[in-house]
This record gives C-alpha cells, structure tokens and sequence, in this order.
C-alpha cells in the first residue's frame, strides 16, 4: 500500500501503538536531539516521537524510522527480506530463456508494473504547495539542532533533487544542510556523490544549478534516497517499486526546472550557484558516532518555500550507534542484497552490516565457496560495487555457519583463519567522513578471509597450538602497566582473540607491546589482538567494536607478529597473532597530520533540563541519557573543533 501522506503513515504509527505523543514544550535546539537519544536507545528502537508544542507552526517527527517494525511499516512489507525475494523472482523472470510464445507472453504483465512504478508529472499545484510561504525564510521552521559542538542546526532528513544539465536525468539523494540565514544554508555533498557530479556540469556550463528539497510525504521517499542505487537508476522509480504506485511530482514554483513530489509536507526551493565562494560547514554529530570536521561546501541559496496545510517536519538525529539510521541501513543490507548476488557476485549467498560497524565500517558476507581463492574474487567484486567501495573492513565466511550468529561466526572464523595469509590488505577510496585515514577519502581496508580453505590456500607451515581458554588478564596488566583492561571473555568461547585497552605514550607503542605479548607462552594459540584506548572499557565488547572499527586504518595499523611453533617439532612451523592498532592516532605518537575528532555526547545542561521536565513529558519510565557512559571518553576540546 502507498501511503497517502506523512500523515496517514503518522496515524498508522499511533493505531499500532508506536507513536508517542509529547505536549509539553521541547527545545528543538539539544533537547529534541536528547530526548530522542535516550528512546531510540532504550531497546527495540524505542518508540516514534512526535513532538507538537516546539515553539514554531510545525510539529517535529522523530524516530519514525526506528525500529525493525517501523522501517516495515514505512516499506509496507512484513519482513524487509520480503523485498529482495521479490527483487530477486523479478530478476529470475527477466533473465529466464523465452524460448516461445508462451514465455514471452508471462512477461507481459510485469511489463505493465514496470509502466506503474516510473513516476509521473501532474500539472497543476500539489499538496505540498497548499501554502507558499511569502518571504522564504528557514528559520520559520523548527530545525533541529543535534549536538552542543554542532556548527548550527541542521535540515537531517531532506529528499535533495537535483538533475544533470547535459542529460536531464534526475537524483534524488539525502545531504545535511546546515542553516545560515533565512535564505541560505550548506549544501553537503561529498565528492563521490551524483549530485556533487551535477554541480561539477553545471560548473563547466558556468550556469546556476536548480535544486529542490522535499521534506515528509510517503516514508518511502526518504527511504529512497539513501538507497546505493546505480547512477542512472531514478529513486522515485525505486519508490514506485517499494509503493507499488507511481510518484506523483508537481513542477516547483520558483524552480520549475525541477519536479518534486506532490504529498510532500515542505518544499524548499533554490540554487547553488558555481561561481560562489563556498562556506565553512560544520561540524555535526554523525552517524559513526564521532563529529565530522568542518570543511567548505556549495551554498544554498532559497528562493521559495512551501508546504501543506497541518504540515509535520520530519527529521533524524545521528550519533553514537544504535540509532534511528541503524535500521535504514539494515533495509538497504536486506534489500540490496538480491541486486548484488544477482548481477554482481552469483556466490554471495547473505550479507550483514552489524551496527557498531556504522555501516561501511564492517561487512559480513557469506559465500557458496566452490574453489580456492573464491573470497578474494568476492572481496575484489564487492570493493568495487558502488558504495561498497567504501567498506574498510570486510570478513568472509561460507555456508558452513550463520552469520547473523555472531558468536558462532567468530568461532568458524578464526577456526579457519591463518593471519599471516588470510588477511588482505588494500587501498582504495574510503567514506569522506572516515577520520582514521591519514588522507581525505582514501585509505586502508581489509578483508579477513573466514571461508573453509581448500588445500591450495593452506600454508602446510602453519601450527596453531592449543588456546589457553584460563589466561589471566591480570597477567598481562601485571608485566606491562600501560593496559588497562584486558577482555579475556572470548578466550573462554574458544574465538582466540583478545581485546585491549591500552595507553599508549610513545612512537611505536602498540607495535613494541604487541611482539611483548606475543613473546609470551601463555599467549600461544591467540591469533589476534585489538588495541583501544585506555578510556574504552576492553570488556564492554559492543563500544571497544564500536570505536575499534572507526580508529582503524587497517593497512596501515596492522603489525603481525610470528614466531617458531615449539611443540611442533619441526623448525619451519610458525604460529601467527595478528595485532591491530584501534587506538585514537596523533601526530605526537604516530605522526598523524589531520585532526582527530571527538565523540559525540549532549552537555551537561542539556541533560540536566531533560533530567528535570521527563515527568512532564508522560512517555514513560525515566531514561537516563546514553552520553553519561561516554563522557570519561572524550578528548580535549581542541580535538573537536580546529
């Protein structure tokens, strides 16, 4: 079923019981951003929030995307694999042989969807243009703002249209926007991005660039536009899919160049002109839980806003994971899917982002594995698939084990892992806001292959003795005073892999006191070592995961340590450990030339003035704020802002 608007999708959260409903007045500055920290947080996703009393004409949607059974009810489906089996039988039919009459006469039907789901231009005005505000001005609508080191508030949910102006082809795409003025805000495209491609035209042609953001509308929109769809793939197409009903667009005012659709609740109209000068943007809170430093992006210039009568303004907080974002990444893992194994890479066989990898971080795959060297195909396949290009981390594994089974995945992984020849290294273009590469969207990544190995990949000269499942973490605190905490817990599940909180306080450290641990005869059988900080808890598995896999470049932060197997009995034998180097990098300690930002946590006040107004807000049981456990965490103030 296409919802009509946000709102029907509003009332049909409020039906089923996953809408909470706040009166009482809420800052949209901090406060919105902090209240919704604590419920999306507070397990399953919490709740939707919609906060109607925020000081401005708008009521703010929050978290309406937040939780397995939202993000269903947002796609219309009862399981999100729903839509890649449907993908994937719509692939079987087109690709099957048409070898008569018969055949080819089955396709017709799916051709006529095919006509259905590509969006449409009405004439005339839609309900997004019900009211045009006189003199545009954005600071009449309640934009959030997320976080206390955030450059401003921040538009976090806009459907941002641009076309190119060679081919008049469209995308719909999802970038932040930070407010300036009335009429001015930041355009934040990264350079991988097809509209930054766009404006690359426009700038050759020296010609201003039409843009267009929709707010609310059908949740399906906002959904689309952060789906890794190949370049010249229409979102709204994808829309009509996911809808099974066309998008209706309506020409904008100010804009006409542009169509935009015509439930949406707001329409922000202008242009980015290439001829400015570009802004200082920043920072913002983002999705992998650390700030994102500021730097110069396009400019926005609004010519005209409009919107519906009873508009809601929809938006999303980012930060330290779980969060809202979490499960639209899990819809695009879980729709996605069926396009890659399908066109792509025929072997995969299922794929999963787990959250603390904040999506491109960390990538499990599983493969039919049929012959020697099968996962570096995969891994070269999939580094090369659109946004996977991004992925810094990616573990392989086969049909031997479930890999949404975590622990039982880890045991057949390092079960099967050699370090010393079944990891990786590459380097290859990485997320613009990856802060661990040495230099801007480009660094080290790695694939750790997990997959059951045919003879031709076994080195014969590797001996892995038995693990030592009683190692004491206090031995190892007692010999070297710089670790803090040593998380011996998976030792004990037999996954022989350590995790070590550690301070580091000298060029070369983490190198020197991984071939120290190593030395040790306690140590044999561990096949690898993760180093965090000295303020991360090591025994706290999902943080140390979480800020592991983000202080990482692992090409250039890996040291492999191999030494003599003694109970072998033959002088070639080696056992390997593998270490790595997850610890905050600096230019004092590791010659690290960029600044390092920090992590994201509310301030005192905010949490405080939230502490003291949750009775009044009537959602339920008090939450104490998620940034209270990572305050101990934070760096220098000059870590964040530079």
């Amino acid at each position: 079923m296409a919802w009509k608007n946000q709102q029907q999708f509003i009332d049909a959260l409020d039906n089923a019981g996953e809408l909470l409903r706040i009166k009482s007045y809420v800052d949209p500055k901090l406060e919105i951003a902090e209240i919704t920290d604590r419920i999306s947080k507070s397990g399953n996703g919490g709740k939707a929030l919609l906060f109607e009393n925020t000081g401005y004409d708008f009521p703010v949607l929050m978290n309406a995307y937040g939780s397995e059974k939202r993000m269903c009810m947002a796609l219309d489906v009862d399981h999100l694999d729903d839509v890649a089996k449907e993908i994937e039988s719509l692939f079987h039919l087109l690709s099957s042989p048409k070898e008569n009459i018969i055949d080819k006469l089955k396709l017709l039907p799916k051709l006529g969807q095919f006509a259905s789901w590509m969006p449409k231009v009405k004439k005339g005005k839609g309900e997004c243009q019900e009211v045009v505000m006189e003199n545009p001005d954005i600071t009449k609508l309640p934009v959030i703002t997320c976080w206390p080191k955030d450059g401003g508030p921040f538009v976090t949910l806009p459907v941002i249209h641009t076309k190119d102006p060679n081919t008049n082809s469209r995308n719909v795409g999802m970038y932040r926007m930070q407010v300036f003025g009335p009429t001015l805000t930041g355009m934040h495209w990264h350079k991988h991005k097809v509209s930054a491609k766009h404006f690359n035209e426009y700038k050759k042609l020296n010609k201003r660039m039409p843009v267009a953001v929709a707010l609310g509308g059908d949740p399906v929109y906002a959904y689309s536009a952060t789906a890794p769809l190949p370049e010249n793939v229409d979102e709204y197409m994808l829309a009509g899919f996911l809808r099974k009903k066309k998008v209706e667009l309506v020409k904008c005012i100010s804009q006409p160049e542009v169509e935009v659709p015509a439930d949406a609740d707001f329409i922000i109209e202008g242009y980015v002109d290439p001829t400015d000068e570009l802004i200082w943007e920043g920072p913002f809170g983002d999705h992998t839980g650390y700030y994102s430093l500021p730097d110069f992006y396009p400019r926005f210039h609004i010519t005209a806003i409009t919107h519906k009568k009873n508009a809601v303004y929809p938006a999303t907080i980012v930060g330290i994971p779980p969060q809202e974002d979490a499960w639209l990444g899990k819809a695009t893992e879980r729709i996605f899917l069926a396009p890659i194994k399908m066109t792509m890479v025929p072997e995969i066989m299922d794929m999963d982002m787990p959250v603390e990898g904040v999506f491109h971080n960390l990538v499990i795959t599983k493969i039919k594995k049929e012959y020697a060297g099968q996962g570096q195909k995969v891994m070269n396949a999939m580094w090369g698939a659109g946004q996977m290009m991004f992925n810094k981390i990616l573990v392989m594994a086969d049909e031997g084990v479930s890999i949404q089974d975590y622990e039982a995945l880890a045991k057949y992984v390092f079960k099967n892992l050699n370090p010393a020849t079944d990891i990786a290294f590459a380097s290859g273009p990485m997320d613009v806001l990856d802060h661990s590469c040495s230099k801007l969207g480009f660094g080290g990544k790695m694939c750790i292959d997990g997959t059951a190995k045919y003879e031709e990949e076994k080195d014969e000269n590797a001996h892995y003795p038995l693990l030592n499942v009683q190692l004491s973490g206090e031995l190892l605190k007692s010999k070297f005073s710089e670790i803090a905490v040593v998380n011996v817990s998976l030792l004990k599940k037999e996954i022989p892999c350590l995790i070590i909180s550690v301070e580091k306080n000298k060029v070369g450290h983490i190198k020197e006191l991984h071939e120290q641990i190593c030395a040790l005869s306690e140590l044999e059988g561990v096949k690898m070592i993760l180093y965090v900080e000295h303020t991360v808890d090591a025994n706290d598995l999902t943080t140390a995961l979480w800020r592991f896999c983000n202080n990482l470049d692992p090409k250039r932060d890996y040291h492999l340590s191999k030494r003599p197997a003694p109970d072998s009995g033959l002088p070639n034998h080696y056992s390997a450990c593998m270490g790595f180097d997850g610890t905050r990098k600096t230019k004092e300690h590791d010659n690290f030339q960029r600044d390092w930002p920090n992590i994201i946590v509310a301030d005192d006040e905010t949490i405080r003035s939230i502490d003291e107004k949750w009775s009044q807000l009537n959602i339920g049981a008090f939450i104490p704020s998620p940034s209270l456990k990572f305050k101990g965490q934070m760096y220098g103030e000059e870590a964040v802002v530079k």
